[in-house]
């Protein structure tokens, strides 16, 4: 079923002026400043105590866990980050320091293979008893993906062995046979890790555990009522819980679900597990079941930053075109989850579509959660901020105008460290006889078709210019590549050795796919459409109503105080405004800035103090700037905001 695979994050180098740099941050500083957080040495930043915690668990000691039942992660998450590092730069001293926290994690695995502090700590003797609430499975999820990136980049046997023990544990103790708990875990993403460590090692009971998980979910009696019971049957002390079903993504089989519901992490990390089942047992009503619930997202329930899950209210989505700005939750781990679904459908259909998904979130919905100088980060990304209420509306309980350092419950942070340290995975596709470029970074990568190995070197000034050249730099070889076409280019121009390509006829799912015996020196340049569009939303969508959006290129754009003024909803932009534009390389570290002379705003001088008037205030004519979205909060704190108002042609 499978059409390609992605290419390696240790088989495509990126060597690109806009994410080199933040590759390099990752390395440079976010690597050693997390590392710092997991062991508290952050002066002012919430307290991590993860490494404590290990370090309590080794020495076999009982009590004294500090943070959140799935506090392991956070480790877990750097551990892959580090390895996804090696892959692109081997480097001693910090190989060294992984492999101490590996030597501390081997330390603390109990005999049978757990491993868990929080457990271990707190509840020694419990394991598995409520795996509704806390997270056993999921911690171990990802320490198994950082077991497969950190084996990848140095052949590290030990923590290999360590995640298969405890992989070993878990499909011994969960399934079907008699003995076995019937039970999946209450926040997905054990299911698609499984999958990855099958890959690696082809054990197969990996690959038939995830898919028990997959498909128990959701099915009568539910598992967590039936543990619940027995823990209450047990004399155990439970605390009221009105969360519902949805929340743990067991409110129904996922074949039978028709809308994305529940907890946006864990709906999109289930989601992303099933379509790897899809594709490895050729199961095609589940790939059509995830694909419809994609659409569902997309659709209906995507922000048009890429940001998914609307509502602070358990973290969730909550129903169709219910996608507040002010109020908007998108957490980044969703994002990136969101990122890791698409990327799977993406190697099944073969269609463009999911690729321009994937830039949208990359682009905007996933940056905007770090700093640019990677020290801080934000858990939650609005598409309006009014500092005002910051602190001081409990409908809006989670807004904030400022990164954060680090959090008590610091998924976000290790999270998007490691999706960028393993960007390079997501700009080429291969398969037996085609090179497909989802992604325009500037890149290397050596790939081999039918016998003959060739190198290809993509440059770009992307996304501040439309223009892509790929070079084949060393080699021969027959073979197909595919390029995307960007839904948001108006026009693109492809042109082979100077001479320009009619795409009839040979574009196939939103790519245009060029075959021929390519050879040493052969030359593709794609020229795309950079116009500034304004963006608008289903007439459902309420919160959008009677506004646009700016976007150019991949880059959705925002108003902030610091260049428009105070109370950004006021202003108005004319549905057909001109716009110009100039690269400024001193600003927020060097971006494209957008500015029209069509926007309107109150003329003060003519209002009154009266709240409320039968008066029409007049407008003035104004300059609106625009900055990316993703770059908003690293100056001085103030309003912002996505949308605005559109004052439309003929309106006086």
């Amino acid at each position: 079923m499978r059409k390609m695979n992605p290419v390696a994050v240790s088989k495509a180098t990126i060597i690109d002026r806009f994410w080199s740099s933040r590759q390099d941050l990752v390395r440079d500083v976010v690597v050693p400043y997390q590392w710092e957080a997991l062991n508290d040495w952050i002066e002012g930043a919430e307290k991590s105590g993860t490494i404590a915690n290990f370090r309590a668990a080794a020495e076999g000691r009982i009590g004294g866990h500090h943070g959140f039942v799935f506090q392991d992660s956070d480790l877990a998450k750097w551990l892959e980050t580090v390895g996804f590092v090696l892959q692109q730069h081997r480097d001693e001293g910090l190989e060294k320091l992984a492999d101490a926290a590996i030597e501390l994690i081997g330390s603390a695995q109990m005999d049978n293979g757990y491993i868990g502090t929080y457990y271990q700590l707190l509840k020694p003797g419990e394991q598995w008893e409520n795996v509704r609430d806390d997270h056993e499975m999921y911690n171990a999820g990802h320490f198994m993906e950082a077991a497969v990136a950190y084996y990848e980049a140095t052949g590290n046997q030990k923590i290999l062995d360590i995640m298969c023990k405890f992989a070993d544990h878990i499909v011994a103790t969960f399934g079907a046979r008699e003995g076995q708990l019937p039970g999946y875990c209450g926040h997905p993403e054990i299911e698609l890790a499984l999958v990855k460590l099958y890959k690696l090692t082809g054990n197969k009971s990996y690959l038939e555990t995830s898919r028990f998980f997959v498909e128990e979910r959701g099915r009568e009696p539910k598992y967590f009522d039936v543990e619940l019971e027995k823990r209450l049957a047990a004399g155990r002390k439970e605390r009221v819980d009105r969360r519902p079903m949805e929340y743990f993504q067991s409110h129904e089989p996922i074949r039978e679900q028709e809308t994305a519901d529940g907890h946006a992490v864990r709906a999109v990390y289930l989601f992303a597990g099933a379509t790897d089942i899809a594709d490895e047992y050729n199961d095609d009503s589940l790939l059509a079941a995830v694909k419809s619930l994609w659409d569902n997202v997309v659709q209906r329930r995507m922000y048009v930053t890429g940001g998914i899950g609307s509502s602070d209210y358990y973290e969730a989505f909550s129903f169709d075109y219910d996608l507040p700005s002010d109020r908007a939750y998108a957490e980044t781990c969703a994002a990136i989850g969101f990122l890791n679904w698409g990327q799977r459908l993406l190697q099944i259909e073969g269609d463009s579509h999911y690729a321009d998904v994937i830039e949208r979130v990359l682009y905007n919905g996933l940056l905007s959660g770090i700093s640019l100088d990677g020290r801080s980060y934000f858990y939650v990304n609005p598409l309006e901020v009014w500092p005002v209420v910051s602190g001081r509306r409990d409908d809006i309980p989670s807004a904030r105008t400022r990164r954060q350092p680090w959090f008590g419950c610091a998924c976000c942070p290790p999270n998007i460290a490691r999706f960028i340290a393993s960007l390079s995975s997501y700009i080429y596709s291969v398969n037996e006889d085609e090179l497909y470029v989802h992604q325009y970074i500037g890149s290397r990568t050596e790939q081999t078709f039918k016998g003959g190995k060739i190198t290809v070197h993509q440059q770009t000034e992307y996304p501040w210019t439309g223009n892509v050249v790929l070079e084949i730099s060393s080699g021969s070889a027959e073979f197909a590549l595919a390029l995307r076409l960007p839904s948001w280019s108006k026009r693109s121009v492809i042109r082979l050795n100077g001479v320009e390509i009619d795409a009839t006829g040979i574009t196939e799912k939103g790519y245009v796919k060029i075959q021929r015996i390519w050879s040493e020196g052969d030359i593709v340049e794609l020229e795309l459409d950079m116009s500034v569009a304004l963006v608008r939303a289903h007439p459902e969508l309420r919160e959008a109503s009677g506004k646009t959006a700016v976007q150019r290129g991949p880059v959705l754009y925002c108003l902030e105080e610091v260049d428009n003024g105070a109370n950004l909803r006021d202003l108005q932009l004319s549905s057909s405004a001109a716009f110009e534009g100039a690269f400024v390389p001193d600003l927020l570290e060097g971006v494209y800035v957008i500015a029209s002379k069509d926007a309107w705003r109150t003329a003060y001088g003519d209002v009154s103090t009266e709240l409320y008037t039968t008066k029409r205030y007049a407008k003035q004519q104004t300059k609106a700037v625009f900055v990316p979205y993703y770059a908003w909060a690293n100056r001085e704190e103030g309003e912002m905001s996505v949308w605005i108002r559109e004052r439309e042609l003929g309106y006086e």
